[in-house]
């Protein structure tokens, strides 16, 4: 049995920072009898990542650190089902694409991959076992649980397909194939999670716990979507890209509540800022790998001279210039712009700097991987890309046979001609040669 600090302290770092837990008990549980939990988060690959999956990846971090085997699944066969938002050819492409980001940010961020377990999708999703439950959660389901439990995650048309119908179903049946105690996702998967609580156990099948992080609106408000490039920073978007989406990002001065770039710093940089502080500290639980063989700058978004316990600084590079601002937490940043004490300028500023060097270790490493490259063509198409016109076949020049073709002389029967034959002369009708 594990003590009660230990419980504790894990407990804590497992769900610190999460919007909501469902069955916390069920951890507690398993963290009591001294075991560890295992978890997994997976991803459909559909449209191209973008920085808001800084939320969940970072969080990682604290399952590693609090001992959690954790799994990384890429759902192919989801992306496929949700009203084909991957074509199928494309899915395969799309899979090696994600995968190939994911390892590069979690290697950006310190988190160590060779302690994730990468798993697709279709390697255990067309066994006939899975299939079978498939078929018997189906013959449990009804159409309205079905329809409602993925009404956040699902795209919603006016003439819905099967295939978004059976997607809860399946992320249900992948916390028993994947043999987890809890999954880990957004917020807006929280009814397929309720979804999996309630149907997973008339399948005679364990109840798991559920985690889920906030999402992080759009830069121009709502939701930040792969189908929107104005609401979205991708994570190879060039520099420029980056500046210019983030000076067109909605952020009126005093504006708490419709603020993406204030949300992208209470759950992104914040979040990634004190990781780094506190890896500096050593206080990285039972991860001793945790900050091995990173990329790029390890450095905390705060400047060297700031205070001890400054979790993010920003700068005053207005044209009125004054010292800089230093935060030991979001909610002091967040009074401070309420207050109209930090100029949107200033906050855009600080936020550009901060993203551009999260993405320059992945650019880099996309520029330096010729294969990463040649999967990223295969994964997104250009749908402008001009297709080469078809060459005409030449032709080739085949001499007629003799007698045919246009120039030939054309032999006609006597019956086939015009002109009436040649009449027979005396000395050559019949019987005219014997007479005397």
């Amino acid at each position: 049995m594990a003590s009660t600090l230990d419980v504790e302290a894990k407990y804590d770092l497992i769900t610190r920072r999460v919007q909501e837990v469902l069955g916390g008990d069920l951890i507690k549980a398993i963290l009591a009898e001294g075991r560890l939990p295992k978890a997994y988060w997976g991803t459909a690959p559909t449209g191209r990542p973008h920085i808001g999956y800084f939320v969940p990846l970072t969080k990682i971090a604290d399952f590693l650190r609090a001992g959690v085997e954790v799994k990384i699944l890429l759902a192919d066969v989801h992306a496929f089902l949700d009203n084909l938002k991957a074509p199928l050819e494309l899915v395969a492409h799309r899979t090696k694409y994600y995968e190939f980001i994911l390892r590069t940010v979690f290697t950006s961020l310190g988190i160590p991959t060779s302690k994730l377990i990468f798993v697709q999708g279709s390697d255990y999703q067309l066994t006939r076992e899975y299939n079978l439950d498939n078929y018997r959660l189906c013959a449990t389901v009804t159409e309205h649980d079905a329809k409602k439990a993925g009404a956040e995650v699902v795209k919603q048309v006016e003439s819905p397909l099967i295939s978004g119908l059976l997607y809860p179903g399946l992320q249900a049946l992948d916390e028993q194939y994947l043999g987890v105690d809890f999954q880990f996702g957004g917020i807006d998967q929280r009814k397929i999670f309720t979804f999996a609580e309630l149907y997973l156990p008339r399948l005679g099948y364990a109840k798991r716990a559920h985690l889920m992080n906030s999402m992080v609106p759009g830069l121009m408000g709502g939701k930040m979507s792969s189908s929107d490039p104005d609401s979205k920073i991708d994570f190879l978007d060039p520099p420029e890209a980056v500046k210019r989406k983030i000076k067109k990002a909605f952020c009126e001065e005093g504006n708490i509540t419709e603020n993406g770039l204030l949300a992208f710093i209470k759950a992104v940089l914040i979040p990634i800022s004190q990781l780094r502080i506190e890896r500096r500290k050593g206080e990285t639980g039972v991860d001793s790998e945790e900050g091995q063989g990173a990329i790029g700058d390890q450095n905390p978004f705060v400047d060297d001279d700031a205070p001890e316990g400054t979790v993010f600084t920003i700068r005053r590079e207005g044209k009125f210039g004054g010292p800089p601002s230093h935060y030991k937490d979001y909610q002091e940043l967040e009074d401070d712009f309420s207050a109209k004490k930090v100029h949107p300028g200033d906050l855009k500023t600080a936020v550009n700097k901060a993203i551009d060097s999260l993405l320059a270790p992945i650019r880099k490493a996309f520029a330096e991987s010729p294969e990463w490259q040649q999967i990223e063509k295969l994964a997104y198409p250009d749908p402008n890309a001009k297709t080469e016109p078809k060459k005409k076949k030449e032709k080739v020049y085949h001499p007629p046979p003799p007698g045919k073709g246009k120039n030939a002389q054309v032999t006609k029967t006597p019956a086939e001609s015009s002109e009436p034959p040649p009449p027979i002369s005396e000395d050559t009708q019949p019987g005219a040669a014997g007479e005397l």
